[in-house]
């Protein structure tokens, strides 16, 4: 065993030994590239582990000697020792490895440093290099420009003396030119072939008009030096008589021109026609030319003018539309903007100037043309004698300005845009309206006073109102809400006018509160007069009404005399409703227009929407106030009604029946019932015809003349029990029917009189105990429970004696 066991140990030092001898050998190159741990652990191990991995396999396999196992003593890894050794053979080849590697660097360093050194040095020299070659460049740069600053000025002087020669030559020409014209005065044969060569009209043309601006200055300046010095009289005589040659050749040079300009036009030759014109540019920059082409346009011919009236007026004996006369006041217009639109391309194809030219052309139009015809469309009329309204009144005058304005503006809008160089056509259309812009708001304002009374007229004539002496009768449409807005559009149709001929704000304003006056007063008149109207109606029914009392007194009234003036008066009430309700909407009518169309028109100017706002409540408060008569007049109608049916209908029986039960017939009285059906009837047209504290008010007053009446109606009679459960059947009746005029006043009032009833249904003994327990009713309970039958027999005056005190 323990030979078994050394065999194995020597084995084992062995393969140590071989492991040792066999030893991987690191090289630097194997680190190069994609290098592996891994790779380089198995190469140093993988040679010595299979081996020890066989051994412990074939061990394995083998049967299992338990007391050699006992007493084994090898290690149970036997490779370390060679795994050891192969570790540190490596650890020693790399350490080897990283100081070859570390001189290597150090030595690449070091050159690294010294090439760096030398690139350093050679980039300095290239610097002071490129530096001396911009310094080079700079010179040779200031050395170029300095030299063609030098050939500049060469070619100055160059250019300089041959200008000198040229103005030498000119002016040697020109002195030629100017003595053959200073020769002798009105001889003109001896000039030169220039001025008589009709080739070379252009370049005459062009010294003729240098020699005549040197003729003229030069007189000019010895003038002034004649003037400074005395004995210089005769220095620019010689001159006087070249201007005077130079200006009657020029004339007829010009004439010629223009001569032959005009035969250019007739035959539509254009380039003849430009070629004259460039040569009469020259002349005062062509303005002859200009006026002449312009004054033989046909478009001002006497005939062309005349048709512009005839087709936009018509025959002369008919009244013009204003409608078909702003159509064809448009189509004319259109017709003159055509035409200048093609004068215009003839123009810029010939003249050098063509917007001096159209702007004399527009001009002719806006003030010889355009001036004809309105002459004719605008005839103002007189103010103290207007036209009748027939014939269109001053209302046809307005409308016809309003047309020919706004026609004529967009005339001049159409014309600036074909082109009329700086004129301002603007300008020249306010100018034809400026005599009629002056006075339009008194025009206005006249044509509106006109409308007014031919409206008045219209209606009298078709029987709405009565003419003056006449009775008023209730078919007469006394006011009528349609006319006041037949007036409202009057005013709008006005205030349209306004803005057109006031575009400024403060001028607008102005003229739209004097307009909007002509309605208040318009609106005033006409309500004032309608319910002055209807008042009388409520008069002439409260005539008739006192006729027939009087008639009564006398014993010859008849019941139906009392029904035909109870008739007149309800039908005359609700006339002057019907009245009221129009004058209410009429006044909405006007405050709706304020709003809407003229307030907005009046801010610019301060103090303007005040004062039209108080203008506006004075001008409705006429109407209120006979609005407010006519309403105590429809008060006193109905009163006197009531009074009038409660006298005819009421008996003494009603309240003091035969039959004393408490079991009597509780409907109320036939007097009660007219009335109530009367009230009902009448103020049917009162609920419709005001409305909010208007109608309030009315009806507060009626319900407490009502109470008033009943009361007093009351006290004429005597009641017992069943009496005193009838009245009060007739107060509930009426307090029922007065409840819908939502009226609480009114309404405590009968409430007051239903309480009070109860003291003739009581018995005697309770009417103390009834007394104060309402104490509301105690004032007025001492006058009423005297009417009560039993009042006597009862001695209620001693028994009630303590209540009262």
């Amino acid at each position: 065993m323990k030979e078994t066991q050394d065999d194995g140990k020597g084995d084992t030092v062995s393969r140590t030994s071989s492991f040792s001898s066999k030893s991987l050998v690191l090289d630097i190159d194997k680190f190069k590239g994609d290098f592996s741990f891994d790779g380089l652990f198995s190469n140093l191990v993988n040679e010595l582990l299979p081996s020890f991995v066989e051994e412990d396999a074939d061990s394995m396999e083998g049967p299992i000697n338990i007391s050699t196992t006992k007493g084994l003593s090898s290690p149970l890894f036997p490779e370390v020792e060679s795994l050891l050794l192969i570790f540190k053979d490596s650890c020693t080849q790399l350490v080897d490895l990283r100081k070859q590697i570390d001189g290597k660097l150090q030595k690449l360093k070091k050159d690294v440093v010294a090439q760096d050194s030398k690139h350093r040095k050679t980039l300095g020299e290239l610097e002071k290099g490129v530096d001396g070659i911009f310094n080079s460049f700079a010179r040779l740069d200031s050395r170029i420009s300095s030299v063609g600053q030098t050939a500049a000025k060469i070619g100055d002087h160059l250019q300089s003396a041959d200008s000198q020669r040229e103005t030498a030559s000119q002016t040697m020409e020109l002195i030629k030119y100017l003595m053959e014209f200073n020769s002798s005065p009105g001889d003109l044969i001896q000039l030169s072939s220039l001025f008589s060569d009709d080739k070379r009209v252009a370049e005459a043309a062009s010294i003729a008009q240098k020699l005549r601006s040197l003729a003229e200055e030069d007189i000019g300046r010895h003038s002034a030096a004649m003037q400074s010095v005395p004995g210089n009289a005769a220095a620019g005589k010689g001159l006087e008589v070249a201007v005077t040659n130079l200006q009657e050749y020029c004339n007829e040079l010009e004439n010629k021109l223009l001569t032959r300009f005009d035969n250019a036009s007739q035959r539509r030759e254009l380039s003849n026609m430009a070629e004259c014109a460039k040569i009469l540019s020259q002349f005062n920059r062509g303005t002859s030319a200009m006026q002449h082409y312009v004054g033989l346009r046909p478009m001002f011919d006497v005939e062309v003018m005349n048709e512009d009236s005839k087709s936009v007026l018509g025959e002369q004996d008919s009244t013009p539309n204003p409608v078909d006369v702003n159509v064809a006041l448009s189509d004319r217009y259109k017709q003159i903007t055509d035409t200048v639109r093609k004068e215009s391309a003839t123009i810029r194809a010939v003249f050098p100037y063509p917007n001096d030219v159209m702007s004399i052309l527009v001009q002719r139009v806006m003030e010889d043309r355009i001036p004809s015809l309105l002459e004719k469309l605008l005839v103002k009329p007189s103010l103290l004698h207007p036209p009748p309204t027939k014939q269109g009144g001053l209302l046809l005058y307005l409308r016809m300005f309003a047309v020919g304005y706004e026609r004529t503006q967009e005339l001049a809008k159409d014309l600036r845009s074909v082109g009329c160089g700086d004129l301002d056509v603007e300008g020249l259309t306010e100018a034809l309206f400026l005599e009629h812009k002056d006075y339009y708001v008194e025009f206005e304002r006249a044509s509106m006073r006109q409308l007014y009374k031919a409206k008045m007229e219209e209606l009298l004539a078709e029987g709405h109102l009565p003419s003056k002496g006449a009775p008023i009768s209730p078919s007469h449409q006394n006011l009528s809400v349609s006319v006041v807005t037949e007036f409202v559009s009057w005013n709008e149709e006005a205030i349209s006018r306004c803005k057109l001929f006031s575009p400024q704000p403060a001028n607008l304003a102005a003229n739209a509160k004097a307009v909007f006056a002509c309605l208040l007063d318009q609106v005033k008149q006409y309500t004032t007069e309608g319910l002055g109207r209807s008042r009388e109606g409520l008069k002439e029914a409260a005539s008739h009404r006192e006729r027939f009392l009087l008639g009564r007194k006398v014993g010859a009234a008849a019941a139906s005399a009392a029904e035909a003036a109870a008739a007149a008066g309800e039908i005359h009430f609700r006339s002057f409703m019907v009245a009221l309700q129009a004058c209410g909407s009429s006044v909405a009518i006007i405050q709706q227009y304020f709003a809407n169309s003229i307030s907005r028109l009046l801010l610019p100017v301060d103090g303007a929407h005040a004062a039209t706002c108080e203008e506006m409540a004075a001008a409705m408060s006429s109407a209120e106030s006979s609005a407010c008569q006519g309403l105590h007049q429809c008060i006193e109608i109905v009163i006197s009604e009531v009074e009038r049916l409660l006298t005819a209908e009421q008996k003494a029986t009603d309240y003091r029946s035969v039959d004393d039960s408490l079991m009597a017939d509780h409907r109320p009285t036939t007097a009660c019932t007219r009335v109530v059906a009367y009230l009902s009837r009448v103020l049917e047209s009162a609920y419709t015809a005001m409305e909010g504290l208007n109608k309030q008010a009315f009806l507060t007053e009626l319900g407490n003349r009502l109470h008033k009446v009943l009361t007093t109606h009351w006290l004429k009679f005597s009641f017992n029990a069943s009496g005193g459960l009838k009245l009060k059947r007739d107060i509930n009746e009426y307090g029922d029917f007065l409840r819908n005029f939502n009226t609480p006043t009114v309404d405590e009032k009968f409430e007051s009189l239903s309480i009070m009833a109860n003291i003739f249904i009581v018995a005697p003994e309770s009417l103390s105990s009834l007394i104060e327990g309402t104490p509301s009713i105690k004032k007025e309970a001492q006058r009423f429970v005297q009417l009560r039958d039993d009042y006597r027999s009862a001695k209620l005056a001693s028994k009630l004696h303590s209540v009262w005190t």
